[in-house]
C-alpha cells in the first residue's frame, strides 16, 4: 500500500480544540504536562515518578493471559519487562466493541505500538511497552453491541446488564455467524472467521473474547492487554476511592479546570459529578449518590453510612468503578505510563483532568492524538486521477467539490461576477440620475438592483446545473467514490469495521498500518 499524508485541519473533521493542541497553542500549556514531541518525552522521563506496584501488575497480567501467554512470546517478554524500573507503558484504551467495532479501534492500538517503537529508538536504555486498556467496567452495552460491514449493521442482542467485560458470550452465536458469513469465501476470510470463532466461542466473557481477538491480531508486536476490573489492581486505588467519595475532590478540581479552559476559549467534553464512582457487582453497575448523611446506590437497595462506606472500600475496592473522569487517574496509578493515545474527543476531555492529577500528586501523561486514516484502493485512486482529482480532494464537501470540478473542466465561463460588476456601474448612473430628479427614487432604484442581483445569482446557479448535466458521468463517479470512502458523510474510520480490509489483505493489513502510521508527525493518513 502507498500513503499520502494531509494536515488534520484540511480534513475538516476535527475540533478547533484538537487543532489548537496539535499546533501547540500556548493557552493550553497549563492543561498539559509536556508537548507530544521527543523533547517532551525526554523531559517527562527525567522527572517521572512511578506509583505502580510492578510485581502485582506482572502477576495479574500473567494470570489474565493464562493459556495465551505461551502462544505469545513477544507479549510474554514485554510483561516480564514491566517488572524492571526502566520500563514504561504507552497506553490506549477503548470499549469492548464486538469484532473490534469501528476502524479507529485498530488505529489506536497501531499508534501505541509505533510510538513505543519510536521511543525505544530515541531512548535505547529504556523499554516501552504498548498497552491496550480494555474498558471492561463500562456498562453502555448499546455502544459496543454492533459493528458495520459494507453498510450492514450486525448486532448482538442480550438482556444482560452491568459491566460489559463480565457479560457472557453465550448469546453471541447469531452475531458471530452473521459477521463471519459477510466476507465470502477466501483464505483470508477463513482466517478471520477462525480468529473470531476462537475468540467468542471459546471464552465465556466478553473480556476474555476481546483479549483473545486483539491478541491474535497484535501479539507479534508485543501489545499487552490489561483488564483493570481486578481486585489486586483496585487495592492500589483504594485510598483514592475513599478520599474522592468522601471529600469530592475531583468534582471541585475538574470543575475549576473546566472553567479555566472555557475562559481560555476552549469547549469542554465532560462534567464531573459530586461522586464519580459506580458500585459494581455482577449484573449491576450503578452510580453512587449521597443524601441525608447516607451513601446509596441508585436503582438498588444498597445503602452505606460513611463508616460503612470506608469499610466497604477497604475490604472490597473492586466493587467501586471509576467513571470517565476518574478512570484516567486509576490508569496512571497502576501503570508506569508515559502517554495516553486517544481520539479527538478523548484528548479534549483529558485536558480537563490535569489539575485533579496535580491535586493527588500523580504525574499527568503526554496526550497523543491517535493516527487517523482513510483506506482506499487503487481503483478509487485511478478513477479520480482520470477525472483530475486526488484522494485528498474528497475531504471537500460534495457540493463544493463538484462545483469546483465543473468550473475547472468546462469550456464555458459559468460565473457572472464580471457581468454583475458592469451592471452595478450602470445602476450607479441610474441611481445618480434618479436622485437628481427625486431623492425618494434612490431607494426604489436600490430595490430594483437587489432584485436583479438575486436573479443574476439564480441564473448563475442554473448555468452551473446545466453544465453539471453535461458532466453527469464524472460527477456520478465522484458521488460513488465519496459515498464509499465517507459512509453517511463521515470519516470511514468512525463506522466501517476492519474486517473487509483484513479479508482483502490478510495480516498484511496490520503490517501496512504499522509501516505507514507516524504517531509524532500528526498527519491524517490516506492509504491506497
Amino acid at each position: 500500500m502507498r500513503a499520502t499524508y494531509i494536515d488534520y485541519r484540511a480534513t475538516n473533521s476535527f475540533s478547533s480544540t484538537v487543532i489548537s493542541y496539535l499546533e501547540h497553542d500556548p493557552k493550553l500549556a497549563p492543561f498539559i504536562s509536556q508537548k507530544p514531541t521527543i523533547d517532551g518525552f525526554k523531559a517527562l522521563l527525567e522527572n517521572k515518578t512511578v506509583t505502580t506496584n510492578r510485581h502485582t501488575l506482572v502477576d495479574v497480567l500473567k494470570r489474565q493471559y493464562d493459556e495465551l501467554l505461551p502462544l505469545s512470546p513477544v507479549v510474554a517478554t514485554n510483561i516480564e519487562l514491566l517488572s524492571q524500573e526502566n520500563t514504561y507503558t504507552i497506553t490506549t484504551g477503548h470499549q469492548l466493541n464486538i469484532f473490534t467495532g469501528p476502524l479507529y479501534f485498530i488505529f489506536k492500538i497501531v499508534t501505541a505500538i509505533n510510538l513505543a517503537a519510536q521511543l525505544k529508538t530515541e531512548f535505547p536504555d529504556k523499554n516501552f511497552v504498548p498497552v491496550y486498556w480494555m474498558a471492561t467496567e463500562d456498562h453502555d452495552f448499546a455502544e459496543i453491541n454492533h459493528t458495520n460491514i459494507h453498510g450492514k449493521r450486525i448486532t448482538w442482542n442480550s438482556t444482560e446488564h452491568g459491566a460489559t467485560g463480565r457479560m457472557s458470550t453465550a448469546s453471541m452465536r447469531q452475531a458471530v455467524k452473521e459477521y463471519t458469513s459477510a466476507f465470502g469465501l477466501s483464505e483470508n476470510s477463513r482466517r478471520l472467521a477462525e480468529l473470531v470463532e476462537q475468540a467468542y466461542q471459546n471464552h465465556s466473557t466478553l473480556s476474555g473474547a476481546t483479549r483473545h481477538l486483539v491478541n491474535s491480531l497484535f501479539k507479534d508486536h508485543g501489545l499487552v492487554i490489561v483488564d483493570a476490573d481486578e481486585p489486586a489492581l483496585k487495592q492500589q486505588f483504594a485510598s483514592y476511592i475513599e478520599r474522592d467519595i468522601l471529600e469530592q475532590n475531583s468534582f471541585r478540581e475538574i470543575n475549576s479546570s473546566t472553567e479555566k479552559l472555557n475562559k481560555a476559549g476552549f469547549h469542554t467534553q465532560v462534567h464531573p459529578r459530586e461522586i464519580n464512582f459506580f458500585y459494581l457487582l455482577d449484573g449491576l453497575r450503578e452510580r453512587i449518590s449521597f443524601e441525608g448523611g447516607t451513601y446509596f446506590v441508585l436503582n438498588s437497595g444498597i445503602r452505606f453510612t460513611p463508616e460503612e462506606l470506608k469499610r466497604e472500600v477497604q475490604e472490597h475496592p473492586e466493587r467501586f468503578s471509576p467513571n470517565v473522569v476518574l478512570r484516567p487517574l486509576y490508569q496512571e496509578i497502576i501503570l508506569p505510563n508515559l502517554a495516553y493515545i486517544g481520539g479527538g474527543a478523548e484528548v479534549v476531555y483529558w485536558l480537563q483532568l490535569k489539575q485533579n492529577f496535580d491535586f493527588y500528586g500523580i504525574d499527568f501523561p503526554i496526550l497523543m492524538l491517535r493516527n487517523s486514516a482513510m483506506i482506499a484502493d487503487e481503483s478509487n485512486e485511478q478513477k479520480l486521477t482520470r477525472i483530475g482529482l486526488r484522494l485528498q480532494d474528497l475531504f471537500t464537501g460534495s457540493n463544493e467539490l463538484k462545483k469546483n470540478w465543473v468550473l475547472k473542466n468546462t469550456e464555458q465561463d459559468l460565473q457572472l461576477a464580471q457581468e454583475w460588476e458592469e451592471l452595478k456601474s450602470v445602476f450607479e448612473k441610474i441611481k445618480l440620475r434618479a436622485s437628481q430628479i427625486d431623492q425618494t427614487l434612490s431607494a426604489s432604484t436600490e430595490a430594483v438592483e437587489a432584485r436583479l442581483h438575486r436573479q443574476i445569482a439564480n441564473l448563475e446557479k442554473k448555468l452551473l446545473r446545466a453544465e453539471k448535466r453535461n458532466h453527469s458521468t464524472a460527477l456520478s463517479q465522484i458521488d460513488s467514490i465519496k459515498e464509499k470512502l465517507f459512509p453517511n458523510g463521515g470519516l470511514q474510520e468512525r463506522s466501517e469495521n476492519f474486517g473487509s480490509f483484513y479479508v482483502k489483505h490478510g495480516q498484511q493489513f496490520i503490517h501496512e498500518l504499522i509501516r505507514h502510521f507516524k504517531p509524532l508527525d500528526f498527519k491524517f493518513t490516506i492509504l491506497y
